[in-house]
């Protein structure tokens, strides 16, 4: 029987990543180091035996910002399809036209955007609330960004097909909670409810693919199974990390993490969290 999965996917290393720094709407490019592990980790997951099989892929979604997109490229899916950023006659890779997934640029994938706090560490953005007396212990899943998380648009569509809507805000972690849940409604309605539990010769849909970033990931994830992210996300994903989310067999949703582990997020003995899905390691 079929059970099909949303494979999860982070940019890889950035020199803001690297440090900690919130990235939101900033454009950065992967550090060489970073290309060298989205490359390793396209070599040991993508293939006909492997985690992530190209021709299973029905859908790619991508998020807005270059670094996730140079992620896609550099996994090499060899989609059938030219990438919506590409110029034509862009040629396909290792993976030669393995996949005929299409690729949809969307914003409801795009990383929080951080306002205020972009470009700053969580310990500074800690700091700065302190000394101007605001409430200690700051969470962006409760608190938000103060400036940030706001769209002048949101984007719809398959493939190179964009559509823009009305003029959208999102102000909080809610909002942000909405759009995830737009988009996990629309791969279920449109990839995994006539796959899932049938045959493999009578199942419509398939695996989607979702390239994006660390917080909106995990964000992902926790409305995956249900979960409000004000409950507090305690989910890790590295640079350039992979993580599985799938259906269990009564029914219910789950995830399922390449390399899992227990771990401490900001390296904090009190911010306990799993790690949802690592970075392959290469030499440098």
């Amino acid at each position: 029987m079929t059970t099909p999965r949303a494979f999860i996917i982070r940019h890889g290393e950035t020199e803001w990543s690297l440090n900690g720094r919130h990235t939101g709407t900033t454009e950065l490019p992967l550090t060489v180091n970073g290309e060298r592990r989205i490359r390793a980790t396209g070599k040991a997951l993508v293939g006909k035996d492997r985690l992530i099989v190209p021709s299973t892929i029905a859908h790619i979604y991508v998020s807005p910002r270059k670094r996730a997109q140079k992620t896609l490229e550099l996994l090499d899916l060899g989609c059938h399809e030219r990438l919506p950023w590409k110029d034509e006659g862009t040629t396909h890779g290792e993976h030669d036209l393995q996949s005929k997934a299409k690729v949809q640029v969307t914003e409801d994938i795009r990383e929080w955007d951080y306002g205020d706090y972009e470009g700053l560490t969580s310990k500074v953005i800690r700091e700065r609330r302190k000394q101007s007396g605001e409430k200690e212990g700051w969470d962006i899943w409760r608190d938000g960004c103060p400036g940030g998380e706001y769209v002048r648009q949101a984007t719809y569509g398959s493939g190179c097909e964009i559509f823009e809507a009305d003029v959208v805000e999102h102000r909080s972690p809610e909002d942000v909670m909405k759009r995830l849940d737009r988009l996990i409604t629309d791969i279920r309605s449109r990839f995994h409810s006539n796959a899932i539990g049938k045959p493999k010769e009578e199942a419509v849909g398939g695996d989607v693919l979702l390239v994006a970033h660390g917080h909106i990931l995990r964000a992902f994830a926790m409305r995956w199974v249900g979960r409000k992210l004000t409950d507090g996300v305690s989910l890790l994903l590295e640079a350039g990390g992979v993580g599985t989310l799938r259906y269990a067999s009564r029914g219910e949703l789950q995830w399922t993490q390449s390399n899992s582990e227990a771990s401490y997020e900001h390296h904090s003995i009190d911010e306990p969290a799993i790690l949802l899905g690592g970075a392959f390691m290469v030499d440098v």
